[in-house]
């Protein structure tokens, strides 16, 4: 039998009891201190930012700051159209129609730049091809009037060895002859 006590945790007794850090091997962080007057049993520790992620959030916010917040002038449910409606939602249609517009020229412009790039880059890559065609053509023609002028050297050098030993050779005839 027991004495007449029940066990804490049937009484519902639940007590923090704080828990002792464990060494965790990490080469890259030093231990960290124990917290002072602390009874968690897990601590809460900011994730490192990341600077892309910021540059992103500072873009995001400027984003946001940027976007107009439209406050319309509306009329509760129970009542009735003044005579002041009328002008509002006349000036809420033309503010509309008129944002529509910008955004239509504004897309308008941007076709007009992108087709004018394409048929730009189509035309300078048709002179390149025209230009390459000509260079070619011009290579062709100066190799074709190297080699000929190479060919006339070549066979004029030959005549003129050709002449040369006939000069010779008639140097030596005349010299047999006069002697």
């Amino acid at each position: 039998m027991s004495l007449g006590r029940t066990p804490p945790a049937a009484n519902g007794d639940m007590r923090m009891v704080p828990v002792p850090e464990r060494m965790s091997i990490s080469p890259a962080l030093p231990p960290r201190p124990p917290a002072a007057g602390s009874n968690a049993l897990v601590e809460y520790v900011p994730p490192v930012p990341n600077p892309e992620e910021e540059d992103l959030e500072i873009k995001l916010r400027r984003i946001i700051e940027q976007v107009p917040v439209r406050v319309s002038n509306t009329s509760g449910s129970s009542a009735g159209s003044g005579s002041g409606d009328f002008h509002q939602y006349r000036q809420m249609r033309r503010k509309e129609q008129d944002r529509l517009a910008r955004m239509d020229a504004d897309y308008q412009k941007r076709t007009e730049v992108a087709e004018f790039n394409m048929r730009r880059e189509e035309q300078n890559r048709a002179a390149e091809e025209r230009t390459a065609k000509n260079r070619l053509k011009r290579q062709k023609k100066k190799q074709r009037k190297k080699e000929k002028k190479s060919k006339l050297n070549a066979g004029g050098e030959e005549h003129r060895k050709e002449e040369s030993s006939d000069d010779n050779g008639d140097s030596d005839n005349d010299g047999d002859v006069k002697g």
